[in-house]
């Protein structure tokens, strides 16, 4: 089940909004097979593992190792159950029930009642976990929130801006740059304010190394912002919360709700299938979401550099479970559970 896990985790980034599923096949004690979800839309990690085994007459007499409940219904590709049954596996290892409503327990069902031996719960939290964006999605009806800042030594995101000065002003190395591309890469959309927006004229975008760019959510109430800016280029579908119009132009969406809240803009994308958002700035915004406790991880990156004076980073009112060292800079890392 571990190796189904690390299988899985090939996935992310890739396969949203299906949750990310590894297969293992053993037979004799030795894995004859192996598989994962590659993308979405593509075929389920137990068909690509039975399709790795050379030997298929060897199926009837294996165990496949699954990390989430197979499908039993049919969605872009037929049920993984069926596909098991006619194989005739003579037992199927799960780590975790899919709490989808159009699953939970109804693959366990219909394998044990093809005769098929069934176990349940191997290395369970490992694999919801793996699965966190998914089961927050369905369970809580909104994408699973990841909050994320860089902040100086001395506590501070941003130097204050007289005359409204434009700019970035960093304050972690260049090679946490590439990790934060990396988190980027591996969530559905990208969340920032208007006054980020505004100040950074950030692209959003995955630029230091190789991955899919995340769909841009942006807050702009009353649609303030220039439309030179970077965030209106076509590299990213973008969507633009505000209080004035609904209107679709290219690879831009604005849309129109009656307050640009953090319950509003999450019901909006959980319309729209999005799992998980990743929330980069700025204060304000980040702000609302802690108020609000509508966050489930926040990544904190601490730089060696101090700013004396400026704008105060958030806090959260809880010890990091884990932190760890990357180049000269510090990532803590908090669960709100």
């Amino acid at each position: 089940m571990q190796r189904a896990i690390e299988l899985a985790r090939l996935g992310a980034g890739s396969v949203a909004p299906n949750p990310m599923v590894g297969a293992v096949i053993v037979h004799n004690d030795l894995i004859i097979g192996e598989g994962y979800h590659h993308k979405f839309g593509e075929p389920h990690a137990e068909v690509n593992a039975i399709n790795s085994v050379k030997e298929n007459n060897l199926l009837s007499s294996a165990t496949i190792y699954v990390t989430l409940e197979p499908c039993s219904h049919h969605g872009k590709t037929p049920p993984c159950c069926d596909l098991l049954i006619r194989h005739r596996f003579k037992r199927v290892v799960i780590g975790c029930l899919d709490t989808h409503a159009k699953v939970n327990g109804k693959g366990v069902d219909k394998l044990q009642k093809a005769g098929v031996h069934v176990d349940i719960g191997i290395l369970e939290n490992a694999c919801r976990d793996l699965n966190k964006r998914f089961f927050t999605f369905h369970e809580r009806q909104r994408p699973y929130v990841i909050l994320k800042w860089a902040q100086t030594k001395d506590g501070f995101l941003d130097k204050h801006r007289p005359n409204n000065e434009k700019g970035i002003h960093w304050i972690t190395s260049s090679e946490t740059k590439v990790l934060v591309h990396k988190w980027r890469s591996e969530e559905q959309a990208i969340l920032v304010g208007r006054k980020t927006v505004q100040n950074d004229d950030p692209s959003l975008t995955v630029r230091e190394l190789i991955g899919t760019n995340p769909t841009r959510v942006i807050i702009d109430s009353q649609l303030k912002l220039n439309p030179d800016l970077n965030i209106f280029s076509d590299d990213a579908p973008t969507l633009i919360f505000n209080r004035i119009k609904n209107e679709i132009k290219g690879t831009i969406e604005w849309i129109k709700i009656t307050e640009t809240n953090t319950e509003n803009i999450l019901n909006e994308l959980y319309k729209r299938n999005v799992l998980s958002v990743f929330v980069e700035g700025g204060s304000r915004t980040l702000q609302y979401f802690i108020f609000g406790n509508v966050w489930d991880e926040a990544r904190v990156i601490v730089g060696n550099t101090n700013f004396g004076d400026g704008k105060r980073a958030p806090v959260i009112s809880k010890a990091p479970s884990e932190n760890f060292k990357f180049g000269n800079d510090t990532v803590y890392i908090y669960y709100r559970k």
